[in-house]
This record gives C-alpha cells, structure tokens and sequence, in this order.
C-alpha cells in the first residue's frame, strides 16, 4: 500500500517546544519535519552530528552559526551540514512557524 504525507499537516504553533516528526527512516537515512516557532540553540551549544544533514526550509526563516559564519535561511532555501561540522540555530521566526525538512544520511 502507498501511503501519502502531507508536509503541512499537523503544523503545531508551540512557543515553548519545536516539534519533531519523524517522516522515513531506515538504517542509512532519517527524514524529518520540525517546526520551530521562535526557539534557537542554548547559548554556547553546539550539534556536532555523527551523520550529515540536508536541510530544504519550507517556511520561516532562520539563522544557522557555524564556527566561522552565519547563514540565513528563508522559504526555499537548502543547506548541507557535513556530519561532525560544529553548528547552531542561532534565530527562526517568531511570527510564523519555521518549517525544516532535514535528510540525516
């Protein structure tokens, strides 16, 4: 049976918790939904992920900080997060939800 998923469904407006869904895994790739609504990484924290991360952002914007840069993110945009590169959300929108489809491979 083929099922459908709708990536906007059960978009949560939460100012306390970003919300995590997990889409597919398998034992190579993880794909995830999180809506973020105005949370960003504790200050002086840092992912350092043992698997890479592509990142297409499908609303909002955000500020990504790695070591040596910042990125700003807004509808449409894709990064890729090498696994172990040193990074953070330093800012996503306070106004409406910021909604990141992540691929961890």
């Amino acid at each position: 049976m083929v099922e459908k998923y709708n990536i906007f469904e059960k978009t949560i407006v939460d100012k306390k918790d970003e919300q995590f869904f997990e889409i597919f895994r398998d034992d190579k790739i993880k794909i995830e939904k999180i809506v973020s609504n105005g949370q960003k990484s504790p200050e002086n924290f840092w992912y350092e992920q043992d698997k890479s991360e592509y990142i297409l952002l499908l609303s909002g914007c955000a500020i990504l900080q790695f070591e040596d840069c910042e990125v700003e993110l807004k509808k449409g945009d894709c990064i890729n997060i090498d696994a172990f590169q040193k990074h953070r959300v330093k800012f996503t929108s306070q106004d409406e939800p910021t909604i990141w489809f992540a691929v961890f491979y």
